[in-house]
């Protein structure tokens, strides 16, 4: 949870307002094992925001070395389809139905 908390609070500082949280730490699983998130890019002072967050090797090895998950702009193409990642986060990807995630608005982030 550190590295999810520090990230969201870099985001915060850098002006953003709202993230979006998925993966294991949003489900019943009673040891969670990942996250994945998005953020709302408007507001966003790219000085503040950590240059980590903008990193996408592969497997997002950086990302996940720093904060233990995986962060994307909520309104940058997530697949081939076309989703945005706030969609594609949004859609089951075995059933391809709607399911829910966790909406942070990072004002109240403490």
């Amino acid at each position: 949870m550190r590295g999810l908390k520090a990230a969201l609070e870099n985001l915060r500082d850098a002006g953003c307002r709202t993230a979006y949280i998925d993966g294991s730490f949003v489900t019943s699983k009673a040891i969670p094992n990942d996250y994945d998130a998005c953020w709302e890019e408007t507001g966003v002072d790219p000085v503040i925001l950590d240059p980590v967050l903008l990193i996408f090797d592969p497997g997002r090895a950086t990302q996940k070395a720093k904060y233990m998950g995986e962060f994307f702009s909520a309104s940058v193409t997530a697949d081939a389809d076309g989703l945005s990642f706030l969609e594609f986060f949004q859609t089951d990807r075995e059933t391809g139905r709607a399911k829910g995630i966790v909406a942070m608005d990072l004002g109240d982030l403490a």
